[in-house]
């Protein structure tokens, strides 16, 4: 009788465990990213350890992405050498990687230009709502909101992202 209550325990037991909610912060114990590359042009984007692809994703972009991003509202994504800069655990976009857009010379042309630079660059999930758009965001990188769960528990601050036209 002992027998079948210990059975009866592990049963009811396992039972409430697959009724637990589901987090968004998954873990990751694989090999460090150890750079980010996005390609524009073929709206993937590349999770890399060394020169190893680990993950491969189709991305949304800036709705005006061909350029480099040079002022606020321009809806572009930036291009060059960025690093990530913060997670973000509580996004408009459910979980969100900062890009440390803008540098000193992204500010200093747009000063230039006597206009502002734009900031607050994410990678991010999303949309909140349907669309029928490719590129919807205002210059964001952006995946599934499944896709950005493995993204950010793989990607930590102070990894390189290099984006490409």
């Amino acid at each position: 009788m002992r027998g079948f209550g210990l059975i009866l325990l592990l049963v009811v037991a396992l039972g409430l465990s697959a009724c637990a909610p589901k987090t968004k912060f998954l873990k990751y114990r694989g090999p460090e990213v150890t750079q980010i590359q996005v390609h524009k042009a073929d709206r993937k984007m590349y999770l890399l350890h060394n020169r190893k692809v680990l993950k491969a994703y189709d991305i949304a972009l800036g709705f005006a992405p061909e350029g480099h991003k040079q002022f606020e509202g321009d809806g572009k994504t930036p291009e060059g050498a960025y690093t990530i800069s913060h997670k973000n655990p509580n996004s408009r976009f459910h979980l969100s990687l900062r890009i440390d857009y803008p540098n000193a010379n992204d500010i200093a042309f747009a000063e230039a230009q006597g206009k502002k630079p734009g900031g607050d660059i994410f990678i991010h999930g999303g949309p909140r709502r349907p669309t029928s758009a490719r590129d919807w965001t205002e210059g964001c990188i952006a995946l599934t909101d499944k896709e950005m769960e493995v993204v950010y528990s793989m990607v930590n601050p102070g990894t390189p992202i290099y984006i490409l036209p």
